[in-house]
């Protein structure tokens, strides 16, 4: 709406066309260049810069997923901690904040490629860990064997 005032005077689909050139091209290409960008030597340089990641994400866990506690009731534990799981899966968060962070110079290289390490373990192990807790509640109990069953009623 900041880029076209004047609804009255544009194409109908003139909006639809703008969030499909932003989404399909521009955001897109941040992405890329973003990733070619990434300081994989930063990230290992030192011991310190490693020891963020996993502080990253369990700062991820706790601001995202433990909202997800407020399902409990409704869904049950499993179904809740798979929820937050999901909630707290974050790539593109942590790309974008560690790109404006280092442009305005409030972070370091280093800490930039710690965020984005993070962001990734949280789109590779988050939803795996969501899936496994939710194929866990489907798998159906196994039948007891014919001499358990006998043995059961006796």
């Amino acid at each position: 709406k900041l880029v076209d005032r004047d609804g009255a005077m544009t194409h109908p689909q003139f909006h639809t066309k703008l969030e499909a050139a932003g989404f399909g091209i521009f955001i897109p290409f941040f992405f890329v260049a973003s990733g070619i960008r990434f300081d994989l030597n930063a990230l290992f340089a030192s011991g310190s810069t490693i020891a963020r990641v996993p502080v990253f994400l369990a700062a991820l866990l706790i601001v995202r997923a433990a909202p997800a506690l407020l399902y409990r009731p409704d869904v049950g534990t499993r179904k809740s901690a798979a929820a937050g799981l999901l909630q707290a899966t974050s790539l593109g968060f942590f790309v974008v904040a560690g790109q404006i962070g280092m442009e305005l110079g409030l972070i370091t290289k280093a800490t930039g490629a710690a965020l984005i390490a993070a962001g990734l373990l949280s789109v590779l192990l988050f939803p795996a860990a969501a899936l496994a807790l939710l194929r866990r509640e489907v798998e159906p109990q196994a039948a007891p064997s014919p001499s358990r069953a006998a043995s059961q009623a006796a």
